[in-house]
């Protein structure tokens, strides 16, 4: 039977094969080559590395060309990238045979997150050339990310208490074994005094070392001690267990789902998160105006009025509530209209009158939060008003200028506001925030960090969020 023969491995041509005619003009890979060819990558503040044999380096371009096309292709490893260049044939085009070892690509990730971060950030504003962004909606979210460290290797207060309590009961227990060593002598199981006092040894010097890890926690305000990443945490993942992870924070936008910002941190929640990315945001897209929408995980009251105050319209997932943020006099001239649910506070009486009149007098103020409390359990307990959804208290949330202001004796006026999601935007939100998070944890391959620390974990995914905007925007646009 016949078959379509190959050619000879052994056969000279006279001619050989142009390497160009092997990449098709339609090749993801040319446009890698032409936006890195476009890069000042000096500007952006790339670093050059000069090997220890006194060789002169590669250049940068094709070190970076190499990696976008590694995670173009699920290929995040130096070692597996160093491999790469000396059998695909598009990589031999797109770095013109060149062959670095993987130390020299390694060292390239390792000493340039700054930099990365940089082309992450300038191809965003390609994008918005390009109009891709609608610049009126996006979703930001959470996901975590596994650190370099594992959960054996990371330490909170009750897990270090739980370890010297164990190691309090073997050294009780081996020492009452050293007290009735002679006693025992004639028994060949018992242990020898020496072998005794050498376990001894390695257990109070295991205790030492959780007691010195009791005391960094004491003295530095941390609740977690990691040994191979220091800035990793243990965290709770969705299937319910806990982890060493980073989370990772990103804003998308709502036209072509690409990525506006992303923010790389180690707090165990998104609690916190929700103000700063959205401003951002905003400022990234250049716009006064914004809507954000968010999961549950972001229902933090002053993390939403930071937001309402710099025009970020906000949609938590079920989040809905009265805040009182400050305003001008004039707008509270009407204080006591009993129709726009304003309440103003007298700074001269420490006190504040709602929208029915009646008094609110001071519960707590909290300088972390920034915010004053104030209630009054008898006149909101039978009101109709139920101004502040019945909570018979409300809380002022203002500046670190504004809440001085309570301390300087200054009339400080305060108006509410309510807080409600958009149910649409709240069922559009996981098609938005999900997808970045999908594309990279499995069809990239990148749901784990390679490095250590936040700031080169940043650089780390700087690539794998560039190549994800990357793909959309071919995706989008075409070759």
């Amino acid at each position: 039977m016949w078959h379509i023969a190959g050619e000879n491995r052994n056969q000279k041509t006279l001619f050989p094969d142009v390497l160009d005619d092997f990449v098709s003009q339609e090749n993801p890979v040319r446009v890698i080559d032409t936006y890195v060819d476009s890069l000042n990558l000096e500007s952006l503040g790339f670093t050059i590395s000069t090997a220890e044999t006194g060789r002169p380096p590669y250049n940068q371009t094709d070190i970076l060309k190499l990696y976008i096309y590694g995670y173009f292709n699920k290929i995040r490893s130096s070692r597996r990238l160093e491999k790469e260049t000396r059998r695909n044939i598009e990589l031999m085009w797109l770095i013109n045979k060149l062959t670095p070892d993987h130390k020299t690509i390694a060292r390239f990730r390792h000493d340039n997150p700054t930099a990365l971060k940089n082309v992450f950030k300038d191809f965003v504003r390609l994008c918005i050339k390009l109009d891709l962004y609608s610049k009126e909606l996006a979703a930001i979210d959470g996901s975590k990310f596994q650190a370099v460290n594992s959960k054996d290797r990371n330490f909170t207060q009750k897990k270090l208490a739980d370890r010297i309590a164990r190691l309090d009961a073997k050294i009780n227990e081996y020492t009452k074994e050293m007290d009735a060593y002679d006693a025992k002598e004639a028994d060949e199981n018992v242990k020898t005094a020496q072998e005794i006092k050498t376990i001894l040894t390695e257990l109070n010097a295991r205790k030492m070392v959780y007691q010195g890890y009791v005391q960094e926690l004491k003295q530095t305000g941390e609740t977690q001690k990691s040994l191979t990443d220091p800035e990793s945490r243990r965290m709770m993942i969705p299937n319910g267990n806990a982890d060493v992870c980073y989370n990772i924070q990103t804003a998308v936008d709502a036209k072509n789902k690409l990525l506006v910002d992303f923010e790389v941190t180690n707090d165990q929640n998104d609690r916190n998160q929700l103000s700063a990315m959205a401003k951002k945001t905003a400022e990234i897209l250049e716009v006064n105006q914004l809507a954000v929408v968010a999961d549950a995980g972001y229902d933090s009251a002053t993390e939403i009025v930071n937001c309402l105050r710099n025009g970020i319209d906000v949609h938590v997932a079920g989040v809905e509530f009265d805040v009182c943020v400050p305003c001008s006099k004039e707008e509270a001239a009407d204080v006591l209209s009993h129709t726009d649910g304003r309440c103003v506070y007298v700074a001269e009486r420490n006190l504040a009158l709602c929208p029915m009149g009646k008094v609110l007098y001071p519960g707590c103020y909290s300088k972390k939060n920034k915010a004053a409390s104030f209630y009054n359990s008898v006149a909101c307990g039978g009101c109709v008003c139920k101004c502040v959804l019945g909570r018979r208290s409300f809380s002022i949330v203002m500046r670190e200028e504004e809440f001085s202001k309570v301390y300087d004796d200054a009339d400080l006026y305060v108006k509410q506001i309510k807080v409600k999601p958009d149910k649409a935007l709240v069922k559009l939100r996981k098609t938005l925030s999900e997808h970045p998070f999908g594309t990279v944890k499995r069809a990239m391959d990148a749901g784990y960090c390679l490095l250590k620390g936040i700031e080169r974990v940043r650089g780390e995914f700087s690539l794998a969020f560039l190549v994800y905007n990357l793909k959309r925007v071919i995706n989008i646009v075409g070759v």
